[in-house]
């Protein structure tokens, strides 16, 4: 067991750069979505056909979110690390996929670039091919003109050369569905399922654990504590701006600039874990005690 000098040493020397690897990670994110914002269409098809139009954009989008997806590992290990050495509770074995985790997302993230340009290639080329019946096609398009009614419907498959709008919602059924298909068949389609399935679970169960624990320790308030453990599932719901608030405040936090300064729990090279609700009123009962 470390101690306290060790712990605040070691934390001290490594606050800075697990701030700015931090903040690297928000900017790299911010970057992705910024060069991928022209990739876009209403779906599969009209989405390769884009991506065929901005090979350059997916490949460099891709590899910019691989490294901010990747870079997830340093302000997660660091906030492991010192929930670890405050309580002998907190899993020393789960620091594995700590950092396994965004690597293998990161991985996933940089592969899928070249399976989106080798779908892309393939469905523009006419290559691809469509697993849905005329028939299939028909009865889909009939449910959704019901569902719809026929006027929103006509508005949604707007006709080409003078279609009906009927005609217009099976030629897209089946284009998305010859999309869909080219997506699936791309060379390392499997690679990118198998690495970000791995990954977007190892995460979401790396950020619920950290964020548990640096709460229990004292080291995050319980809002703070509470938004990191919702994280994983935030970015499976692609909410992913709450992980860069997340990724900000983390980042202000190890460089000692939030308001107020660290809880206290930092300094102390301690557990200082928050008082509960009642235990809270039960202290400002003490303090005053009335008339």
């Amino acid at each position: 067991m470390q101690s306290k000098a060790e712990v605040l040493k070691w934390e001290g020397r490594w606050a800075k750069p697990a701030a700015f690897l931090t903040f690297l990670a928000v900017a790299l994110l911010i970057a992705s979505e910024v060069v991928g914002n022209p990739i876009g269409g209403d779906g599969q098809a009209e989405l390769l056909r884009s991506t065929a139009e901005h090979t350059s954009a997916v490949t460099l989008s891709s590899l910019l979110q691989a490294l901010g997806f990747g870079l997830f590992a340093a302000p997660l290990f660091y906030l492991f690390r010192a929930a670890r050495v405050r309580s002998e509770q907190v899993r020393g074995q789960l620091v594995g996929l700590v950092v396994i985790a965004p690597l293998f997302l990161a991985i996933s993230t940089g592969l899928s670039a070249d399976a989106r340009n080798d779908a892309a290639a393939t469905f523009v080329a006419g290559d691809a091919k469509s697993t849905l019946s005329v028939r299939e096609a028909k009865e889909d398009c009939s449910s959704e003109r019901d569902d719809l009614g026929a006027e929103d419907f006509a508005e949604e498959f707007d006709p080409a050369a003078g279609e009906p709008p009927l005609t217009a919602c099976e030629e897209r059924k089946t284009e998305d569905d010859e999309a869909a298909n080219a997506r699936s068949e791309a060379s390392t389609a499997a690679a990118v399922s198998g690495f970000g399935i791995a990954g977007a679970l190892g995460l979401m169960v790396s950020l619920f654990y950290v964020g548990l624990w640096s709460m229990r320790t004292g080291l995050l308030g319980r809002f703070w504590g509470s938004l990191g453990m919702a994280l994983g599932v935030a970015l499976l719901l692609n909410l992913l701006p709450l992980a860069l608030i997340w990724l900000v405040y983390l980042g202000l936090l190890f460089a000692g600039w939030v308001p107020g300064g660290k809880p206290p729990a930092w300094a102390a090279a301690e557990a200082i874990p928050w008082p509960t609700p009642g235990e809270k009123a039960a202290a400002e009962l003490e303090q005053d005690p009335g008339p």
